[in-house]
């Protein structure tokens, strides 16, 4: 029995110690690519264990199951022979991931993934640009490589092992199972193991450098999917024309001002799943949103505002980004392409902001963590920032009241001697709508809202109490609207109708502004506000700007919805049926926004 368990201790073990060492053969092959103290390298090591203990428990899982059925076989001669094939397989594989993820970093800025399998179909191409000579040290290095980690695997594997009993012995092994099965997912925490898991500084190349190869291409694998099949309904020819009849242009035109000042101090405030149909200013339901309606009296309200999605990760995106969502995927799924988007932070990062993300939640859900830091967010802070006691007081993590006072405080100590830019994502007005509050006649949904809308209420109050909050510019949006009241579908408009407003000492004076217009919009029109350029927001448009053509999209699984100046139009992508339009139906409407998920989806596959 200890024969076994020691073994796959040893292996499991070995596979630990051959990642950690292939990070320093990383950090020493690429060192040319970045400065890095001693003190980061053991940040590297430490924060890309997690990891690394996630890709072992997989290699594990094959000789774990085969231990455990060799332990009820009468005979079991056949086991060792297995195991030294399976670990001459693995030793070749990891050897083969190792050596390209280190020889292709220099080229590529970003880990191995699956994008890297699309040249096995033309390997000539692959190697056109590096020498022959290249190539073979390559190949050297993979074989040495292979037998060395053959070699250290080798040892583990026990040349025999003596009848034992069998149920304790599979209940000893299960037990390890177990706890290999933890490491996989990354801890007991919500999120399971991502890529963002392992990201800690805002230098891209020491995040790389944590982030397992083994593991990213096998995430990235999972996650891929023929793009070049999705959303192609036209020729390119075609899209593009019916693309630039939208009017789409980045630029700001004589915008007409919101704010008294250019370099306002700005507090984002990402509200979970706050949709118009709680609101009273948008017809929604009453005496849910009291404060939220005073304050719209108060700032810059945005009445025909529309979320460009239904999921936080998404809705995140197009918030900060400017990136249009998908129907069929998620942007933060593909690390090196979510990296390549930019953000509003980024942009004001460049401009000499300081940039932080407040989450009383898992930061690493859905790679959240690592999309941030790899664009610009300077810090990005989750649950384990809070007190132990606080982070179980919502089944999401802390609960908003709490994770808004920590806000208010850390907005307190922030230097006034440069600007600075927060964001913060709430997460009580998210099933299953537990808060500590109660407003009568509510149900447990709208009182959840209700919940939230106070703590803007206080939050608020507090801020004007202070001195910051002359220079300070509030923006309030949600993620994505929910379907409430029960039964609201996302046949109906109304599911994506949502507020948003700026206040604070920064907005010149109240208005309102009834542009139709969404959340991937937000970024052309704060940095037009503040003369900070912004072409590199390819779907961002100014609202505010002399040029801007009114127009919103929406999508959510499979199907969108596209509302203009004529009205709107909401099309189910997989039966090929408009499911709502007002006024009536339109099949420019639905053209219009087919060709733009097409252009879209082509910039997604070009990054």
């Amino acid at each position: 029995m200890k024969t076994r368990f020691f073994f796959l201790l040893k292996l499991y073990a070995a596979y630990v110690v051959t990642s950690v060492f292939m990070k320093l053969v990383f950090l020493m092959y690429n060192h040319s690519a970045a400065d890095f103290s001693f003190t980061d390298v053991l940040q590297v090591l430490r924060h890309g264990l997690i990891m690394d203990c996630s890709v072992a428990g997989y290699l594990i899982a094959l000789p774990l199951l085969t231990t455990m059925i060799s332990v009820w076989l009468p005979s079991y001669k056949w086991w060792r022979p297995a195991l030294l094939l399976y670990t001459s397989l693995i030793g070749f594989a990891l050897s083969m991931i190792f050596v390209s993820d280190c020889a292709l970093y220099p080229f590529w800025q970003f880990k191995l993934d699956a994008m890297a399998l699309s040249y096995l179909d033309s390997p000539k191409s692959a190697i056109s640009s590096v020498s022959i000579g290249y190539v073979l040290i390559g190949i050297t290095c993979i074989i040495v490589l292979a037998l060395a980690i053959f070699l250290i695997q080798y040892i583990c594997v026990p040349k025999k092992a003596n009848r034992c009993k069998p149920l304790p012995t599979t209940l000893l092994l299960l037990l390890f199972g177990g706890l290999a099965f933890i490491g996989v997912r990354g801890g007991f925490g919500k999120s399971t193991m991502n890529v963002g898991t392992v990201y800690f500084s805002d230098n891209m190349f020491l995040n790389h450098a944590a982030v397992n190869p083994a593991f990213n291409l096998l995430y990235s694998s999972f996650k891929a999917k023929n793009f070049d099949k999705m959303c192609r309904f036209y020729t390119t020819e075609e899209a593009d024309k019916i693309y630039r009849s939208a009017g789409y242009s980045t630029q700001s035109v004589n915008s007409d001002s919101l704010l008294n000042t250019m370099r306002p101090n700005i507090v984002l405030v990402v509200i979970e799943g706050f949709g118009g149909t709680f609101v009273e200013h948008l017809h929604g339901e009453k005496n849910v949103t009291p404060r939220f309606d005073s304050l719209i009296n108060e700032g810059v309200f945005f009445s025909n505002f529309y979320a460009n999605s239904f999921r936080t990760d998404r809705g995140l995106v197009s918030i900060l980004s400017g990136y249009p969502a998908f129907p069929e995927l998620s942007v933060l799924h593909f690390p090196e392409k979510a990296q390549s988007l930019g953000s509003i932070g980024q942009s004001l990062a460049e401009h000499g902001y300081s940039t932080d993300f407040l989450y009383g939640g898992d930061i690493n859900f859905k790679n959240i963590k690592g999309y941030l830091l790899s664009n610009g967010f300077q810090k990005a802070t989750g649950d384990t920032y809070f007190p132990g006691k606080t982070r179980t007081t919502h089944a999401w993590g802390v609960t908003d009241a709490i994770a808004f006072d920590t806000l208010f405080r850390q907005i307190e100590r922030k230097p006034q001697s440069y600007p600075w830019f927060t964001t913060f994502l709430t997460l009580a007005s998210h099933e299953p709508w537990i808060v500590p509050f109660e407003r009568s006649g509510l149900d447990k949904v709208a009182n959840s809202m209700a919940y939230v809308d106070d703590c803007i209420g206080k939050f608020i109050d507090k801020l004007k109490k202070t001195p910051a909050w002359k220079n300070m510019l509030v923006i309030f949006l949600p993620d994505h609207g929910i379907g409430y009241p029960e039964g609201l579908t996302e046949a109906d408009i109304r599911r994506c109708h949502v507020p948003m407003l700026w206040v604070g000492g920064a907005v010149k004076q109240p208005q309102v502004v009834d542009k139709i217009c969404c959340q991937t919009d937000l970024a052309a029109t704060l940095l037009g506000q503040m003369g900070i350029e912004h072409s590199s927001f390819t779907f961002s448009r100014d609202v505010m700007s002399k040029g801007y053509h009114p127009l919103a999209l929406h999508t959510f699984d499979n199907g969108f919805a596209l509302i203009d100046s004529t009205g709107y139009s909401i099309y189910d992508l997989t039966s090929s049926k408009t499911l709502s339009s007002c006024p009536r139906e339109s099949a420019d409407r639905i053209t219009l926004g087919k060709a733009i998920l097409q252009k879209n989806i082509e910039d997604f596959i070009d990054r």
